[in-house]
């Protein structure tokens, strides 16, 4: 028993020796090394086996399917074990796709492409047959030229593709690591850059701006507009000193320079003529104006045009016939004609000026019994009596007023209702309505009356013959308007009117020194918006009537046939009062409304008795436009002034 437990503690303490010796051996680091030999075993179980040995869950497609034999006559370690392992999938058309969490997935090669797999950013990443993406970003070379050159050089796999993004100028390759890293060798050494210079060409004949057209669609065929052509040639001008710029590679520098020396000749001295035919100006009226637009022109391009005599032979001639311009020039100063005749040549608006031409007698022609009000944004009125204005202006029965000096407003209103309303007191004498359109900024004439002859001269021959010199003198209602258009809607009128007459032969021969003409002329401007109406009066005339009333045949009696006459004299007054209303008209649809405008004024016209009494006449109109017309005229009223 005792020599038991001595043997029992000789081997514990052997034992503990053994444990304090070692802990001062160096340490000694343990690799895992593997070997493969796999003969006709399931893919599956290939896949499981080396699973286990790498340490990783792999996920296995239900499309994978197959036999493996395949055997290493070496140690491998890990990293070359796995690289093994990727080799035998490629062989039999499978390929591995790298998981987040330490994840393999075993897909076929054919649907890796569509996979997710994992961007590398660094070429030293991944090496061997592992899938990868890679997006490679080119500087000098352009994406869409080297991405046909890659996929020639690719292994041409299922696995792999090439593609190109033009905006960017990138190309993405998707593939075998190894047959990616060794496409990326191939494009850093082609995406260098060039031997690109630049190079000025001064012209002795042609002008850049036009040169630089034609040269850069020869030598860059594709989209030359982009800017990402690096190395592609590229034509600028210097329109200032009148010469290119050229840049690109030698042989492109020199192409385009040789085909500048061709294009850079001496051009006929005559020109090029060309005929341009007017859409809506006139043709004659433009010529100042062109030819002071090329002689600026010829100025200032007489250094840079080639044989500089050409830059000063320039002919614009118009021919009325046809409404057309012939134009002889260079083709520089040509094509900034043709820029000037487009933005002058263009549709004018047009102005329809409606006028009504009223005369009262004895201030009461105005007084139709009803108001106006509302609708009136002002005016001046100069009246002899202010106090007779009125402030209450909704009285039922107003007084008569009597219209006395220039009163000048703006009306808006109902036109139609307004000549019926003037055209319905007999006290009234509307002399003219006219209605014209005339183009922006050009005068319309409307003239009604007649050529009255007037002795100028008597001459009495020594037979005691007597010549008369006669000159015809036109008389009537004469209306002159020049309309410009505005900013907006507004339109400046320069009015000019007139009204004349013979006056009675008793006063026009009282010392046989011709006729008398009786005359009130009105000169005017005023802004006033489209479509509002300008009214302008004051134009006073007095006129003594004579009134013999007598007894029949007593009356005739020689000298005691004044017994039997009652003689009176009376003075007659008249005011002359002008409404106009312009009216812009721009669209083809303005001048539409206008006319079907025109026309239902013209049948409501004629289709009223304007004998009929206005209270007959308010049951024709509608309620709404006749009140309207009773407010539009008492606020008429109120500025041209009252007497009662």
């Amino acid at each position: 028993m005792v020599g038991f437990f001595l043997r029992f503690s000789s081997f514990y303490i052997n034992l503990f020796r053994l444990v304090i010796l070692a802990s001062y051996l160096p340490a000694v680091v343990y690799c895992a090394n593997f070997s493969a030999s796999f003969r006709d075993a399931d893919i599956k179980e290939f896949i499981n086996t080396v699973s286990k040995n790498i340490n990783k869950t792999i996920i296995i497609d239900p499309k994978v399917q197959g036999v493996v034999s395949v055997r290493s006559f070496e140690q491998l370690d890990k990293d070359k074990y796995y690289q093994f392992f990727l080799n035998v999938l490629d062989v039999y058309g499978y390929t591995v796709v790298e998981m987040p969490n330490n994840i393999l997935k075993v897909i076929p090669a054919k649907r890796a492409k569509n996979s997710v797999v994992p961007l590398q950013k660094n070429a030293e990443e991944t090496q061997g047959d592992e899938l990868i993406n890679r997006v490679f970003k080119l500087k000098y070379i352009l994406a869409k030229n080297l991405a046909p050159l890659l996929r020639q050089l690719n292994d041409n796999t299922e696995s792999g593709s090439i593609i190109h993004y033009d905006p960017s100028n990138v190309v993405l390759i998707t593939g075998r690591a190894a047959v990616v890293n060794r496409l990326y060798s191939i494009i850093s050494t082609l995406d260098q850059p060039g031997d690109a210079e630049i190079e000025l060409y001064q012209l002795n004949h042609a002008i850049a701006a036009d040169i630089i057209k034609l040269v850069n669609q020869v030598i860059n065929p594709v989209n030359t507009t982009k800017k990402d052509l690096f190395n592609a040639g590229k034509v600028i001008a210097d329109e200032r000193t009148n010469s290119v710029l050229i840049s690109g590679d030698s042989h492109t520098r020199k192409r385009a320079i040789k085909i500048i020396k061709r294009l850079d000749h001496q051009q006929d001295s005559y020109g090029t003529t060309k005929v341009i035919y007017m859409k809506y100006a006139q043709a004659s009226k433009l010529l100042d104006v062109l030819n002071g637009v090329s002689s600026g022109v010829q100025s200032d391009n007489a250094k840079k045009i080639a044989g500089k005599s050409n830059a000063r032979n320039v002919s614009i001639k118009a021919y009325d016939q046809t409404n057309a311009l012939v134009i002889t020039a260079h083709p520089k100063i040509m094509k900034e004609l043709d820029q000037v005749i487009e933005k002058l040549d263009v549709r004018r608006a047009q102005v329809l000026v409606e006028a009504i031409i009223v005369e009262t007698q004895n201030g009461e022609g105005l007084n139709l019994g009803i108001q106006w009000a509302n609708k009136f944004h002002g005016g001046v009125n100069f009246i002899q009596n202010p106090d007779s204005i009125r402030a209450n202006s909704s009285s039922e029965n107003p007084l008569p007023m009597v219209i006395s000096g220039l009163t000048a407003g703006f009306y808006k209103g109902n036109w139609d209702g307004l000549f019926t309303a003037l055209a319905t007191n007999s006290n009234n004498n509307i002399l003219a309505t006219p209605s014209i359109v005339t183009l922006d900024n050009m005068e319309a004439e409307f003239n009604v009356g007649q050529e009255v002859p007037v002795l100028t001269s008597t001459q009495t021959t020594a037979t005691d013959k007597v010549y008369n010199s006669i000159s015809r003198q036109s008389v009537g209602v004469m209306l002159k308007v020049k309309p410009q258009i505005n900013q907006g809607d507004s339109v400046l009128l320069e009015i000019r009117q007139e009204v004349s007459s013979v006056a009675d032969r008793s006063d026009a021969n009282a010392n046989n020194l011709g006729s008398v003409f009786n005359k009130r002329v009105v000169n005017n401007a005023v802004l006033v918006k489209s479509g509002e109406t300008v009214v302008v009066g004051g134009l006073l005339d007095k006129k003594l009537n004579k009134v013999i009333n007598k007894v029949p045949f007593l009356g005739d009696i020689p000298l005691i046939g004044r017994l039997f006459q009652q003689r009176k004299e009376k003075i007659e007054k008249s005011n002359l009062i002008l409404f106009i209303r312009p009216t812009i008209l721009r669209e083809t649809s303005d001048y539409s409304k206008a006319t079907a405008d025109k026309y239902t004024e013209h049948n409501n016209l004629y289709s009223i008795d304007i004998k009929e009494p206005l209270e007959v006449l308010s049951e024709k109109i509608k309620n709404d436009e006749f009140n309207s017309l009773k407010n539009d005229i008492v606020e008429f009223y109120e500025m041209i002034g009252v007497k009662k």
